[in-house]
């Protein structure tokens, strides 16, 4: 029996959200098929999102029994869309859509139940941050245990993926298990063989979220959001990797196996073994740094600060990256998985790509790359040809062969200038901590850590690194104080902080007026 309180005059109010491609549709022609198939009156309306991740549809239904209407004595006024403290259950298909439900004031304490799936897709702010966007998906749990009057949360994506159905039968199958709706579970079941589509499937993935729902704990248990670091392999095929893995464990401290491993995974996967060896050996040299000034009592911070910070540096997204990226078969596949498409339906994958007139020499040998950078003529001519975006097809002929082509360019991608660049700019930021260690422990780990905001390619990539050259600057003239570690990850964080700069600008301002004397801040007044 459901634990809904029923009214002769009130309708039970409902509210689904769910994203493109989830089936939130399907779920709410569901329940309005399970209701009237039980002689209720059910009505059921729509408020799109925006598109896809970056808005979600919510579905309103409202459901009232045969048995109240006739008591009223006249049909139901039913309301199109769901009023703020006015919901009895709310199911969203995503963790982050429960908690902008909540935000819309449509889960309340003494009246919603809440169930939501505790997987994540992730929004394009997260994924457009500068640094980790990602959202604490705990913060949304918490808020759940008091927003809502029984919240009921587990991975119903997981569970359809495992049934080989989508989100929609999961959620309709925790729906039942809940027992919030005065219906039984046979009836629940029958709604999904009417339909007709993929039943047997929506019965797998409708089982799993029943079963979960029904045994679900009172207080959802907190989300692990740490991700293992990867082991060191015992053994592997190719001898060069052994030869590597053997090393790592050799000559390394246990803290940092699991992100030199990374890393190796990382450039292997960007270049070649040859290449992961050159990361090895630079790491390797820091470690040594770091012995010799007390890493081994502070947890060999700057070992491992140098072994995640490098394999990204040396796994830049130049224009052979990206074209690999972009033609790799396991990238078709995802999407399609994504999409949903099945087995006789065509994909197409419309890129936005601007590379500029740097990506294009960067690609060059270095003698060529830096004539035609540095040329008048041809350099003019090729910039006002290059400097628009471009829509790219890349599941066609006519733009997969090109770019399948420049992928191919990896085995010479040393001889390029962009390689030489990249080269320098890590020499550099290399020597920075090697000059720094000695002094100071502290910031020389700080330094290692600003690297990460270089990073894309094309004008993104040129707008980090300016970034990063600023912190630079501003660790070069932080030297020698005491609080220069505190202050330079303070700066990072401001650098992370908005695409534009603004927070970095003010913060670097506020360091700088910091750090003059009376006498000069008394000058600067006058002036």
């Amino acid at each position: 029996m459901s634990d809904l309180p029923l009214s002769p005059d009130t309708p039970i109010k409902i509210a689904l959200l769910a994203m493109g491609g989830q089936g939130g549709g399907v779920l709410a022609d569901w329940i309005v098929d399970l209701a009237e198939a039980a002689g209720w009156w059910a009505q059921t309306t729509s408020v799109p999102g925006v598109a896809q991740r970056t808005g979600a549809t919510i579905y309103y239904l409202e459901l009232m029994p045969e048995s109240a209407v006739r008591a009223a004595g006249r049909p139901p006024v039913l309301a199109m869309m769901p009023t703020p403290g006015d919901v009895d259950l709310v199911v969203a298909a995503e963790l982050m859509e429960a908690g902008r439900a909540m935000q819309r004031g449509l889960v309340t304490p003494d009246r919603t139940t809440l169930i939501t799936s505790t997987h994540r897709s992730y929004a394009v702010a997260e994924k457009a941050a500068l640094g980790n966007g990602v959202a604490d998906p705990n913060k949304v749990l918490d808020a759940g245990r008091e927003a809502a009057k029984r919240l009921l949360c587990f991975d119903l994506q997981a569970m359809a993926d495992q049934a080989g159905s989508v989100i929609s039968a999961s959620l309709f199958g925790a729906i039942a298990g809940a027992g919030v709706l005065p219906f039984a579970r046979e009836a629940f079941e029958e709604t999904i063989r009417r339909g007709g589509t993929g039943v047997e499937a929506s019965l797998r993935a409708f089982a799993l979220g029943f079963e979960a729902s029904r045994g679900a704990p009172a207080a959802p248990a907190p989300i692990e959001t740490a991700r293992p670091a990867p082991t060191v392999p015992q053994q592997v095929a190719h001898p060069g990797v052994q030869t590597l893995l053997e090393d790592v464990r050799k000559r390394f401290p246990p803290v940092a196996h699991g992100m030199l491993v990374a890393g190796l995974r990382r450039l292997i996967d960007f270049q070649d073994v040859a290449y992961a060896a050159e990361y090895l050996a630079l790491v390797g040299a820091v470690r040594e740094l770091d012995r010799r000034h007390g890493g081994d009592a502070r947890g060999w911070a700057l070992t491992q600060a140098v072994a995640h910070r490098l394999a990204v540096a040396m796994s830049y997204d130049d224009v052979i990256r990206v074209a690999d990226l972009k033609t790799r078969g396991s990238r078709f596949e995802r999407v399609r998985g994504e999409v949903g498409a099945k087995d006789d339906q065509l994909v197409y994958t419309t890129e936005f790509m601007h590379p500029r007139l740097e990506e294009v020499c960067g690609t060059l040998p270095t003698a060529l790359g830096r004539w035609l950078e540095s040329s008048p003529a041809l350099g003019g001519f090729l910039r006002r040809r290059l400097d628009k975006g471009r829509r790219v097809k890349t599941g066609t002929l006519a733009w997969f062969l090109p770019l399948y082509f420049v992928a191919g360019l990896r085995r010479f991608r040393r001889r390029t200038l962009r390689h030489q660049l990249e080269t320098a700019a890590i020499g550099a930021w290399l020597d920075r901590i090697g000059r720094t260690a000695p002094q100071d422990y502290a910031l020389a780990v700080e330094i290692a850590h600003c690297r990460r905001l270089v990073k894309g390619y094309s004008g993104t990539h040129a707008r980090s690194g300016d970034r990063f050259a600023r912190l630079m600057e501003a660790a070069d003239r932080l030297a020698g104080r005491p609080d220069a570690a505190a202050v330079l990850r303070g700066l990072r964080e401001a650098a992370l902080a908005d695409e534009a700069g603004v927070q970095l600008e003010r913060a670097l301002a506020a360091v700088d007026d910091a750090s003059m004397s009376a006498d000069e801040r008394e000058d600067c007044v006058a002036a």
